[in-house]
């Protein structure tokens, strides 16, 4: 819209004009023509301050993560799964891969038969997860009460935002739109983190092949695992359990979490590949940790 005014501007020129001339001779008997009011239709200045941006994030380079649990000779752990990035909803929808992992992780059906989730059945996701401020903001509606204990689950809200936007921003907790102050017996009242990984997160990760993969030969196994020395070890094992090869395989840093990454030539068939740390102690200590998937080479 135009300045307040404007369109008038003749008529005050020419009355400007006329005052100048009569305060110059000394003639004529009235004051100048006054300017003309602004427009009631001009836009008043806003008192209010902009809303702050609210964005969603892309999917990182790995699509959408969703992090499960998993019982390991440690306790729970997380273990995460990965799932095809999605391309954006109907009718122009902005893409919301982060709301779609949480959509995936309250439906609680991992691809693993030996993972699970924490969070009760019925909890749904409000609307997109949003950012805000570097703050993630997740709308959750549970069913009814939601009572402890919360187990992991909190963790693999956390864990699956961050991991599927490759942020490490914090998840503040909505509930029916509200926030939240207490969540499955948990305070929620400040934007969540993620815990240390070397805490909540197995230590050995398979991530490919995944759980029912068909694939070919040689079968590529990838995954990330903290162990020491770099070390890992595996076997693949055919239906009855027998060991029908084994190795050792190296990850590219030891006693962090790191990438690994062999080949096993095998015919065709059905095999177990489990991944797992080397064991120092000889026996003397806890078990270790593993991770398997159950394949069909074609």
């Amino acid at each position: 819209m135009g300045a307040p005014g404007k369109g008038r501007r003749g008529p005050l020129l020419t009355a400007l004009s006329t005052a100048v001339v009569v305060g110059l001779t000394g003639c004529g008997g009235g004051a100048p023509t006054p300017p003309p009011a602004p427009s009631a239709s001009a836009p008043a200045p806003s008192a209010t301050a902009p809303a702050p941006a609210t964005t969603r994030l892309p999917a990182a380079a790995g699509g959408l993560v969703v992090w499960f649990v998993g019982s390991t000779p440690a306790g729970d752990r997380l273990y995460r799964e990965r799932r095809a990035t999605t391309e954006g909803g109907p009718d122009g929808v902005a893409p919301d891969p982060a709301g779609d992992a949480v959509r995936e992780l309250l439906a609680g059906r991992p691809e693993d038969p030996d993972h699970r989730s924490d969070w009760p059945p019925g909890v749904t996701l409000r609307g997109p997860v949003t950012i805000v401020d570097g703050v993630f903001t997740v709308d959750l509606a549970p069913p009814g009460p939601l009572p402890g204990p919360a187990g992991l689950a909190l963790q693999q809200l956390v864990q699956t935002v961050q991991d599927t936007t490759g942020s490490t921003a914090p998840v503040r907790v909505l509930v029916d739109g509200r926030p939240a102050t207490t969540l499955l017996g948990e305070d929620v009242s400040r934007p969540l983190t993620a815990d240390d990984p070397f805490r909540v997160r197995a230590l050995v990760q398979l991530d490919d092949p995944v759980e029912g993969a068909v694939v070919g030969s040689p079968v590529v196994v990838s995954g990330e695992a903290a162990v020491f020395e770099a070390t890992l070890l595996w076997e693949v094992r055919d239906p009855a359990g027998r060991t029908v090869r084994s190795g050792s395989a190296t990850t590219s840093e030891g006693q962090t979490f790191a990438p690994y990454r062999f080949t096993v030539p095998l015919g065709p068939g059905t095999y177990d590949v489990v991944v797992s740390e080397d064991d120092p102690s000889g026996g003397e200590g806890r078990a270790p940790m593993t991770d398997s998937a159950r394949i069909t080479v074609r």
